[in-house]
């Protein structure tokens, strides 16, 4: 499934109206009728009291066909007009006029006050928010921001439904500026928005679902755009690398994690076992000499290394030894635990000269060692994998964190378009881009995550399947699709305080299961 932003969707729609001769007012009977499919497989009794709030643009059209539907399927809804009736244009004019026509019951807010609507909002079981479409952008017009304030007031009590988009988050950038609707759920035409997954998006959208008006998605080919896609349970499926059932150890591949420091011991043994738990065939902990007996202790699995060190971290030494052994790895993790240190990026220079043409997986404190052999990383013959938060993803590119997150998708796909590396992009909801221009987004997260080792975990599971002969996207799409899934699960049994990253590496398995795998 694509993800499409406000230019991207007129263009679709304007294609489907000139192209395939389906005029707009049938578009937008068709999205009002889908709405009302929702709203009737979800009300929350048997009679419900439905307020309708309607603005004067096309959102506002789609808002008049619910409410007539509504009355047709044998409801009483109440149609609210927010805006004066001389403002609504074009083919919303023509479906409020067929309302009016049929003397449905209006209220309009000019004959009215605020606190009638506030009423009606108090007494509402189902509240349609139909007020701003995909086109807001910047701070709300009254009445507009005192109505969504009202609503809000009763998100926790009443079953708010948004037609397309959540009336205040900017369908682009999902950034909300003073206020959005709280949607219990979203029903959005054709293709999920970026906003729902980018800044303030996820915290309004709820749940969301997107419903066919006969646009159909085959237009993106025809008009050559590149959209974002959707991380799906199918595609997930169709990610994970399948696992002959006669294998042994060496089918399912190699993985060297190189980490770990006087600071931080426990970060390249959760990387260890979640490359294990994940289908890996074998792990190999290279991780300082200094730091070697308490690891091992903790990770019976995995084989061991202890290289020289100084002061708890990889010395020059390490590299001496680490380097006629580098050959026998199916892919590499650089990073979790390894920490800043006195020669660390000359350290990291050299050991990314050694390496050949396996996945190299960079994470952590590696990647602000390399911050400044960027152009090295480039020229690397094998496939590299970058895996930074906001702040790490900051420190490359010299920007702030608001920056980065102002923009996550663009500046994601120029990173990996500049340097030749796949990249995610770690946050409530992950980004994944290509060196192609790929890119795909990560419709799970949890605050779970939100945790010293999570991203560890993550790291050892993207090895894992590049271990086991996935592509880099692949192991990008079936590694942080499952990592979220798994903290969501965790969440709901232990709850989101409590979940660390050994609960995150066993509930692994019981993802794969589900997955049928």
């Amino acid at each position: 499934m694509y993800i499409a932003g406000q230019k991207e969707m007129q263009q679709m729609d304007q294609y489907t109206m000139d192209k395939l001769e389906l005029p707009g007012i049938v578009l937008m009977e068709n999205a009002g009728a889908r709405v009302v499919d929702e709203i009737v497989a979800n009300i929350p009794n048997v009679n419900p009291r439905i307020l309708v709030l309607a603005g004067g643009g096309n959102n506002g059209g789609d808002g008049f066909v619910i409410a007539r539907r509504l009355y047709d399927q044998g409801y009483d809804p109440l149609l609210c007009l927010v805006v004066p009736p001389e403002r609504i244009k074009g083919d919303a004019k023509v479906h409020f006029d067929v309302y009016r026509n049929r003397q449905l019951p209006i209220l309009y807010l000019v004959d009215s006050t605020l606190e009638k609507i506030r009423s009606e909002v108090e007494q509402a079981d189902v509240i349609v928010d139909a007020l701003l479409g995909t086109g807001v952008s910047g701070p709300l017009r009254e009445p507009f921001g005192a109505i969504i304030s009202m609503v809000n007031g009763h998100s926790e009590s009443k079953y708010i439904i948004s037609v397309d988009i959540p009336s205040g988050v900017n369908s682009d950038s999902g950034k909300v500026e003073g206020t959005a609707v709280q949607a219990s759920k979203t029903v959005t035409f054709v293709f999920p928005k970026r906003g729902f997954f980018l800044q303030d998006g996820p915290k309004y959208v709820g749940e969301w679902k997107a419903v066919d008006i006969s646009v159909p998605p085959s237009i993106v080919t025809d008009l050559g755009m590149m959209l974002p896609r959707l991380i799906t349970e199918q595609v997930v499926k169709d990610s994970v690398p399948v696992r002959p059932k006669h294998g042994h150890k060496g089918t399912f591949g190699h993985v060297l994690v190189a980490g770990g420091s006087k600071s931080y011991v426990g970060a390249p043994i959760f990387s260890a076992k979640a490359a294990l738990n994940s289908g890996a065939g074998l792990v190999t902990l290279a991780v300082p000499q200094s730091i070697y007996p308490m690891a091992a202790v903790q990770n019976p699995e995995s084989l061991f290394m202890p290289l020289p060190d100084e002061d708890g971290h990889f010395s020059a030494d390490a590299l001496t030894e680490l380097q006629p052994l580098l050959k026998t790895f199916k892919c590499v993790a650089i990073g979790p635990g390894m920490g800043r240190f006195a020669g660390g990026e000359a350290w990291m220079k050299s050991l990314m000269s050694l390496l050949t043409t396996q996945p190299v997986v960079v994470d952590a404190d590696a990647l602000y060692l390399l911050r400044n052999e960027l152009d090295m990383v480039r020229d690397y013959q094998g496939d590299v994998i970058f895996t930074p938060h906001p702040g790490e993803m900051a420190r490359l590119l010299d920007k702030t964190v608001k920056e980065v997150e102002e923009d996550r998708i663009g500046i994601a796909k120029a990173f990996a378009k500049d340097y030749g590396v796949h990249l995610l992009l770690k946050g409530h909801r992950s980004i994944i881009a290509t060196p192609d221009g790929e890119v795909f987004i990560n419709p799970h997260g949890h605050d779970a995550l939100g945790k010293g080792g999570s991203g560890d975990v993550l790291t050892g599971m993207i090895a894992s399947f590049l271990a086991q002969g996935s592509s880099p996207v692949k192991a990008l799409i079936a590694a942080s699709y499952l990592h979220a899934r798994t903290g969501e699960e965790k969440a709901a049994t232990l709850s989101s305080y409590g979940v660390g990253p050994l609960d995150l590496i066993d509930g692994i398995r019981e993802q794969l299961r589900v997955l049928g795998k």
